[in-house]
């Protein structure tokens, strides 16, 4: 009994450790991501909602909300120890998928947008990294991850739509931008539940 502790102890801390790391690694390529988009920008394009919609300054809840948010997360990941290396990996691997796509499209952002004067997220994002949208994706993985908790996963949806509307009105995003993170995020899910079974199947475990 002692000794299958100690593995399953061992095996916490490694994959603790390799979410970490992967972890960052996540943060750097998102950053390089968006100065490359940057860098490579085209011009911009018309978009159904946002040519037809004045700009809303909705800066607080796309700053402070977001980092609110990201500290809820780091909150329950403290709650439910035992499945931290799993929604570390997995939200490592959503920031990762989205800075491949960031590199493979380079649209320029909509030239009527809300001027963000916010430094707090300045090294993750420049503005351009456009597709798709971190702040509509990012609270439905999570809802997502904690589909068994009713409560949880009405916040992270409620969190998910409310964002998208956000970066929208806000012309932080384009429309396909928001649409499609919701059908990208759920394949991320999926694969992360095959590419980290283990971890999966503990943090199941503890939820």
């Amino acid at each position: 009994m002692t000794h299958e502790i100690s593995v399953e102890k061992r095996k916490y801390n490694e994959g603790l450790a390799e979410g970490f790391t992967f972890f960052i690694f996540s943060i750097f390529l998102t950053h390089y991501a968006s100065l490359y988009a940057k860098i490579r920008a085209s011009n911009f394009v018309d978009d159904i909602i946002l040519s037809n919609t004045r700009v809303y300054n909705f800066e607080t809840i796309f700053v402070e909300g977001a980092i609110f948010m990201a500290l809820f997360v780091v909150v329950l990941s403290f709650k439910y120890y035992k499945g931290a290396p799993y929604i570390l990996k997995t939200i490592s691997l959503f920031i990762a998928i989205r800075a491949l796509f960031v590199m493979l499209t380079h649209i320029a952002p909509f030239p009527v947008q809300l001027d963000v004067a916010s430094n707090l997220l300045g090294f993750i994002t420049t503005g351009n990294d456009l597709f798709f949208s971190g702040h509509t994706g990012l609270p439905f993985l999570v809802a997502l991850m904690f589909w068994k908790h009713p409560y949880l996963r009405r916040l992270f949806l409620v969190s998910s739509f409310v964002f998208g509307i956000v970066v929208l009105l806000s012309h932080l995003h384009y429309s396909i931008d928001v649409f499609a993170a919701f059908f990208i995020t759920h394949s991320i899910y999926t694969i992360s539940k095959k590419l980290f079974r283990e971890d999966y199947e503990r943090f199941e475990k503890c939820i």
